[in-house]
């Protein structure tokens, strides 16, 4: 038995029922049964052959690693997007989605994440505004087709054979990363070529490249051209970590800049808010916050100093002169991957292209010192002339 969905064959996954086995392991998207014949999703086609609209000209370092990652695609090739955080990796797809639409074919974008798939719809809103844009994730799901459609992973199930051209955004975070049966899924809704894109890939991904079952193009510069910035690495006890925060966040409230303060745990988000409201206005947020799109808009208004949240935050989300803070960083829920991505937040904007990052730990983790050496080496990886 095989299910010709998610492609299970662990008869453990099978159940019996009026006469026909279904398969369990992919149920919570709808029942599929053993003989059943996946039909392909009707999606709407058009012809573009417009440019997208960039607030700023690509660098050549950009320019080059676009022009490579298309060049690797029209010869059929998946590719791997090895870039930086706040390298421009979205910006570098953007040659790749406008020949795919030239030629009339299907983009999507797949992230892993809700609010990331709301940041990059409203970009590609921006840069494509000639064409429809609709994300589909948690309560988006009225409308499903545009001419580029950005979904979370697990919405793809929704587009079986539907793409020529599968974007993944951050493929090792949660939930993708590991997970086999979205990993079908995205394989069934794929019928080209997936460009993945990632400024920490997992052992599997490099694996896949060792193997040459994909290409990779890399790019450590940002647009702006000014460092990532390496993290100060402060060890104390975890109330002396709170001490630390306090004067931190009141400095940076004087300076007039706001803060992210990155805490391992969902219930240490609102306590800490409660602790950093005596110098500041402070709000805690997490997956399970019932009106955390109102919040986050709130603090990209500026109505609040400092927003304490859990990794939930810690990809795909850019606010201009944010300064960055993780509280019991050697806890184990800050992975090497995590942390770079978190203090990737700093330092994304042309109007403020640096900032301040405070590592507070009790021990330095191997993690810790792992994210401090990769960022080390990215930094030195961008000066190179050409991407390495």
């Amino acid at each position: 038995m095989k299910c010709p969905r998610c492609q299970n064959e662990d008869p453990n996954f099978f159940a019996y029922d009026k006469g026909v086995y279904y398969c369990r392991k992919c149920i919570v998207f709808s029942r599929v049964q053993v003989g059943d014949t996946i039909e392909p999703c009707h999606l709407s086609h058009r012809i573009w052959k417009g440019k997208p609209k960039l607030t700023y000209a690509l660098t050549e370092k950009q320019k080059q690693c676009s022009t490579k990652t298309l060049n690797y695609l029209k010869q059929g090739r998946d590719v791997f997007v090895y870039a930086a955080t706040g390298a421009g990796k979205t910006e570098i797809t953007f040659a790749s989605i406008s020949y795919y639409l030239s030629q009339g074919k299907k983009v999507a974008f797949a992230i892993s994440r809700r609010q990331v798939v709301l940041e990059i719809a409203e970009r590609l809103r921006k840069a494509f505004c000639e064409l429809s844009v609709v994300e589909v994730a948690q309560d988006y799901t009225q409308v499903t087709d545009a001419d580029l459609i950005v979904c979370t992973m697990h919405q793809l199930y929704r587009y079986p054979y539907g793409f020529d051209l599968l974007i993944l955004d951050e493929v090792d975070a949660f939930p993708y990363a590991g997970n086999t049966l979205l990993e079908a899924i995205v394989d069934l809704s794929c019928i080209g070529q997936k460009l993945y894109l990632s400024a920490t890939p997992s052992s599997e991904i490099l694996a896949q490249i060792e193997a040459g079952k994909m290409e990779v193009v890399k790019l450590f510069e940002r647009p702006h051209k000014h460092p990532l910035v390496i993290p100060k690495v402060i060890q104390r006890d975890p109330w002396r970590q709170v001490l630390y925060l306090l004067i931190f966040c009141a400095r940076c409230q004087k300076e007039h800049k706001q803060v992210l303060v990155f805490v391992p745990r969902r219930q240490d988000c609102f306590w800490m808010a409660w602790v950093l409201r005596l110098v500041c206005k402070a709000v805690g947020i997490h997956s399970a916050t019932h009106d955390k799109d109102k919040i986050l808009e709130a603090f990209r208004q500026k109505q609040y100093d400092v927003l304490v949240c859990t990794t939930l935050l810690e990809r795909g989300i850019t606010i201009g002169s944010v300064q960055v803070a993780v509280y019991q960083a050697q806890h184990i829920v800050f992975s090497t991957a995590s942390l770079i991505q978190i203090f990737g937040r700093i330092g994304r904007t042309f109007d403020d292209p640096a900032g301040k990052g405070v590592c507070l730990c009790q021990y330095a983790s191997q993690s810790v010192r792992e994210c401090i050496k990769l960022l080390e080496w990215m930094n030195d990886s961008a000066s190179s002339a050409m991407p390495p």
